[in-house]
Parts: C-alpha cells; structure tokens; sequence
C-alpha cells in the first residue's frame, strides 16, 4: 500500500523546515501551468527511465504529486518498486494543495 500525506501534512513539514523532496510526475505543460516551489519533473510515462535522477536529501520527506492524486499513487508504487522506498503520494495533488493550502497556485 502507498503511503498518503495530506497537503496539510505536507505543509506542516515544509513550514516547520523539515526536508521535503517533491517530484511532480504530470506533464511538462502542467508543471508550467502550476507547480509547487522548488519540486523535480519527472513525468510518469519518463520515470522508469529517469529514476537515477531523483536525488532525494538524507532524511527527507519524499512527495510525488500530480493533477488529483492518482498518478503519483502509481509514480510512488514504481518507485518503490526501482528501489526509492518511503515516497509518498500527495492526496488528492496539486488541485487539493490550491484549494487547501495556497490559492494562488492556478487551478486548471
């Protein structure tokens, strides 16, 4: 089972200064339309692929996050599958995070 972190969870860990890795697995005309600060794009379809770039910090948090949720579940379950274990889907993706947490990251 994937592990789950709620925007509010998420948001705590990034307001409390803990690491946070955030990879966003949608395409790159989504991540240009909006994405959270500082996160890596590695689209879904490129992940198997790419995974040696996802250099997560020691200890850090690591989020995958996509439109509403449901590719970062696979995104998280793959990359568990390639050997970076303890990534978490963030519930319900960029569109909860815009409403629960910061609006002035566009909706689409």
């Amino acid at each position: 089972m994937v592990a789950q972190v709620s925007p509010r969870e998420l948001a705590d860990a990034i307001a409390a200064g803990k690491p946070v890795y955030l990879i966003d697995v949608r395409k790159p005309w989504e991540h240009e339309r909006a994405a959270l600060p500082g996160s890596v794009l590695v689209p879904l379809d490129e992940l198997t692929e790419r995974v040696d770039e996802i250099e997560p910090p020691p200890g850090a948090l690591v989020v995958a996050y996509c439109h509403h949720g449901v590719r970062s579940l696979s995104a998280a379950a793959l990359l568990d599958r390639l050997g970076l274990p303890g990534v978490a889907s963030l519930r319900g993706g960029i569109d909860a995070w815009s409403r629960e947490i910061d609006p002035s990251i566009p909706r689409y």
